[in-house]
């Protein structure tokens, strides 16, 4: 089993993924904002991944990830950006400015989000330097 944030200013759609991910045996955190899911990592909260939206008042995804990947305390933890943006330029700027390690797009299959969730836990990642 792994934990999990999941990190949407939607409410209902954080609840949906909550439960995806809990039936299919994982320890789910959850945030409702960029700043919200920051302050419990630096609070010392420790996922194995983080589902992050792109689009959320605030600090955006993508901003959000640049700054757990540039911190030496929470630079391996895994990120997949989760976001309705998916054009080819969106999952470009999820791998590129936001230096995330995955981009799923909405809608998903509940399958689907899952089968990535774990294929993301199980393979290592290693991110160029």
């Amino acid at each position: 089993m792994a934990k999990i944030m999941v990190v949407d200013d939607e409410p209902e759609m954080v609840f949906l993924i909550k439960k995806i991910l809990e039936e299919g045996g994982h320890e789910v955190e959850t945030a409702y904002s960029g700043q919200e899911a920051l302050d419990k990592l630096e609070s010392g909260s420790r996922p194995d991944l983080i589902l992050l939206d792109v689009m959320m008042p605030g600090l955006n995804g993508w901003e959000v990830s640049r700054k757990i990947k540039e911190k030496e305390d929470t630079k391996d933890i895994i990120v997949a950006m989760l976001t309705i943006k998916s054009e080819d330029e969106d999952k470009v700027t999820s791998l590129d400015e936001g230096l995330a390690d995955w981009h799923i797009s909405k809608p998903f299959r509940n399958e689907e989000l899952l089968r990535t969730v774990n294929w993301l836990l199980e393979r290592p990642i290693k991110r160029e330097q």
